[in-house]
């Protein structure tokens, strides 16, 4: 883990969304990238974090298909064995937190469990991006993703 993402366990929601507002979206993805869960504000977040990457979600695999590198789909990986599973469409648009442009995760249209699931990312350094995950309209928690140059 960076030591941006330790950094960010850290931090409070606020000064994550703070972050996160303040990013451009950048470069989306490509290939295989290493997932962090944040809950925010908790004194046990890096134990939460483990714990999730251990037996839960360990990053998305991203597969960029606009010769542009706009559009593109990915799987999740979940499981100690790091199994593909359920799958999004990647595109950029308006963020639900702030309508400026982000990086949308959007598994609307591409799984039955998920459907009500949207991801957002901005790459906050190189490599490495601050995502919000919103069920419906309510944003739930925050996560990080670090591709494998940074």
């Amino acid at each position: 883990m960076s030591p941006t993402v330790q950094q960010w366990l850290a931090m409070s929601r606020e000064q994550l969304d703070e972050l996160y507002r303040q990013a451009e979206p950048g470069k989306i993805p490509n290939g295989d990238t290493r997932g962090t869960p944040i809950v925010a504000g908790s004194h046990l977040a890096r134990a939460y974090a483990r714990l999730a990457r251990l037996f839960a979600w360990q990053g998305k695999v991203f597969d960029m298909f606009a010769e542009d590198g706009s559009a593109g789909v990915l799987v999740n990986k979940v499981t100690p064995l790091s199994l593909s599973f359920v799958v999004a469409k990647v595109y950029r648009a308006p963020s639900w937190m702030d309508q400026r442009e982000t990086i949308v995760i959007d598994y609307s249209t591409t799984s039955f469990f998920f459907r009500a699931v949207r991801d957002e990312i901005r790459e906050i350094e190189p490599g490495v991006y601050l995502g919000k995950v919103w069920l419906g309209k309510t944003r739930i928690l925050d996560f990080a993703l670090e591709s494998p140059t940074s």
